[in-house]
């Protein structure tokens, strides 16, 4: 049976109300361009026919009640549903303190985004006939009360049970931390493992037996598109941080079963007080990389000494903004010849989860692209990722 339909992802808006902002001088982040931003976006998407919006994880800047009273009430003047998960910056502690809302209170404001029941933090709906959104929370908290990314016992089993009752339906899963690996050995890196979820591998069997295609996923702040044995893990950047992305997609099957995920991204240029968004942005963020680069330079597999870190660091200046902007391609032809195998490693062009082979060539698919959707029964016999 034939299907179409369309649909927009904004991820990591961390929202915040004037009033509320933090001020730290090596943040990444444009907090403060957050509403504003975000209103652009909701100007633009308000003009298209969506069937739903998605906002996978960190709406709010820290957690704040008012920030996610102002988030609630503004979603619900939209004219098409829109679906959230938390994000580890929305439920930042277990308990309430005089700062964030307690774990438990997120789906309290979010009753008309899919938490139909506040008792449970993850759920399930219909979106359309034959479609189904699966809401899963990432944010768990050990005996010492840290915040890790994981998905718990419970939830998986539940999961499992939604999964086998689906049936046909074309299931999509929202989750905000990463599923499949973007950047190099991520789930292992010591800077970027924290954006992985721990037990992703238990998940993605769980997603491939059930003939899960799509995740959507946040937290990296990066446009990125990677996949695993059929699974796609499609993150997208955020609001607030260089590029200021957000996504347009429109899914189609024709009558034959062939499937299609067409892909668009924008970015917000301006707002009134950032009347060049893109160009200041990423000046703050090139003005703020260098401790992140003497990081990366120094910890493995690399290991260079701080002075040797420091003098190549400058050279480094925008490689966060260029990896945040999706299909990146460095060269580096002056580094050393190590440091320059394994900086290249993170350009697009050399990671197989980051390109789809057609006719011999990569093709560069983090921000604008068409996948044609394997269905399960054909990916084990021909996987194409």
């Amino acid at each position: 049976m034939a299907l179409n339909f369309r649909f927009a992802i904004v991820s990591d808006l961390h929202l915040a109300l004037p009033h509320t902002i933090w001020n730290h001088p090596s943040r990444f982040h444009l907090v403060e361009v957050s509403i504003p931003a975000f209103e652009t976006v909701l100007e633009h998407l308000t003009q298209l026919d969506l069937d739903f919006l998605l906002l996978p994880g960190d709406l709010t800047q820290h957690g704040e009640p008012e920030n996610h009273t102002w988030l609630q009430q503004r979603l619900a003047q939209l004219p098409f549903p829109v679906y959230v998960v938390p994000g580890n910056h929305d439920v930042p502690v277990l308990m309430a303190n005089q700062q964030s809302i307690a774990f438990a209170d997120f789906p309290y404001y979010y009753s008309k985004s899919g938490y139909d029941n506040p008792q449970q933090i993850y759920y399930t709906r219909q979106l359309l006939p034959g479609v189904r959104i699966i809401g899963l929370n990432s944010n768990s908290f050990n005996d010492q009360g840290e915040q890790v990314g994981r998905l718990d016992i419970k939830q998986l089993r539940w999961l499992e049970e939604v999964l086998a009752a689906a049936g046909d339906e074309l299931v999509l899963v929202m989750v905000h931390h990463n599923v499949v690996e973007h950047l190099p050995n991520q789930s292992r890196h010591p800077i970027g493992n924290r954006y992985m979820l721990e037990n992703a591998p238990e998940l993605l069997r769980l997603l491939r037996h059930y003939g899960v295609r799509l995740v959507f996923t946040g937290h990296l702040h990066v446009q990125d598109i990677a996949c695993s044995k059929g699974v796609y893990d499609i993150t997208t950047g955020s609001l607030v941080s260089y590029p200021h992305p957000y996504r347009v997609l429109e899914f189609h099957r024709d009558n034959l079963g062939r499937e299609w995920l067409q892909i668009l991204s924008h970015r917000v240029e301006s707002i009134p007080d950032f009347p060049d968004l893109q160009q200041s942005s990423r000046q703050w963020m090139g003005d703020r990389s260098f401790p992140f680069i003497v990081k990366l330079l120094t910890h493995p597999p690399l290991n260079l000494t701080l002075s040797q870190a420091k003098e190549l660091a400058p050279s480094l200046r925008d490689f966060w903004a260029t990896i945040a902007d999706g299909d990146a391609v460095f060269e580096c032809p002056h580094f050393p010849l190590e440091v320059r195998r394994y900086i290249q490693t993170y350009s697009a062009l050399t990671q197989p989860t980051a390109g789809i082979a057609t006719s011999g060539t990569l093709t560069l698919i983090d921000n604008n692209t068409t996948l044609l959707l394997e269905r399960s029964a054909d990916l084990a016999a021909n996987p194409k990722c």
